[in-house]
């Protein structure tokens, strides 16, 4: 086509608001957070913190609690930089299963997502069997996929990608759907192939449901990671959580609890700010 004819370019678009609301389910929730805009906050913030550590501290130590029923919050702060060098291998062995299985999810997903809005007839092929993966805890799989398998990646990385990619494929197909229909009108005047429309007009302006759904589906992933080490198998976090319950060495149990929250507020923080800056529009 002529540069005269060239397709309007939708992607550009941007938010004039600010202070949206932050949430998994809100389509602007990547447009802009709340964000922290004076040192007063984050000294707000670091004082509620301390207020809530030292509180819950105190509480146990003058009632005496014992570790074993919940170690105070120093004692887990001191077992996690004790532990830590027998912690870390098995941090990396759960971040390779989940990263290679929520890679995988999330291409099948995303290429699910694709076919079942541009052909409605796949969908109600497919739906069934999305509809069962979603309602299905992966982990009630974990043991028949060991017996398959063995005790090693493969069970646990085709677990995280079961978890993972129905969560993409659902976001990102609503997010597909989610379209002006005018803009598509508008492309399709111009002379656009289906294929151009969309990857100019859909895939762009999904990109906040696709973000929120690799958001969820990477969640989901390492908390199926975690299940799976529980359930079988010699490494992993799952499998710390497992051993230090089973010697009732609590302060040990909570500092890898403390990890794994960690990672998840990692991965929300990582696709927000990704959002924040290649999706920074309402839809």
């Amino acid at each position: 086509m002529s540069g005269g004819d060239a397709i309007p370019e939708f992607s550009k678009a941007k938010s004039g608001g600010d202070g949206q609301e932050v949430s998994l389910t809100n389509l602007s929730a990547f447009a802009s957070g709340p964000g922290i805009k004076s040192g007063a906050e984050v000294a707000a913030i670091l004082a509620v913190a301390v207020v809530i550590i030292g509180g819950i501290e105190l509480a146990l130590r003058i009632f005496h609690v014992p570790q074993y029923i919940m170690p105070p919050p120093s004692s887990v702060a001191y077992a996690l930089f004790d532990e830590f060098p027998l912690i870390a291998p098995h941090l990396g062995y759960t971040l390779v299963e989940l990263v290679s299985g929520f890679a995988i999810g999330a291409i099948v997903g995303l290429v699910m997502a694709a076919v079942i809005t541009q052909f409605p007839f796949a969908e109600k092929i497919v739906a069934p069997y999305i509809l069962i993966l979603v309602t299905t805890p992966m982990l009630a799989l974990v043991p028949l996929l060991i017996l398959r398998f063995g005790f090693g990646y493969t069970p646990r990385i085709i677990a995280v990608a079961l978890a993972a990619g129905p969560m993409v494929m659902i976001n990102a197909a609503t997010g597909f759907r989610r379209v002006d229909n005018a803009k598509i009108a508008l492309a399709r005047s111009y002379g656009a192939t289906t294929l151009q429309i969309f990857w100019k007009i859909r895939a762009p302006m999904a990109l906040p449901m696709i973000l929120v759904g690799l958001m969820i589906g990477a969640i989901f992933g390492l908390l199926t990671a975690v299940g799976a080490e529980m359930v079988g198998g010699g490494f992993g976090l799952g499998n710390r959580l497992t051993s230090y319950s089973s010697m009732i060495q609590m302060p040990q149990f909570f500092a890898v609890v403390l990890i794994l929250s960690t990672l998840g507020i990692l991965i929300y923080v990582l696709f927000f700010l990704i959002g924040k800056k290649w999706a920074s529009w309402e839809t």
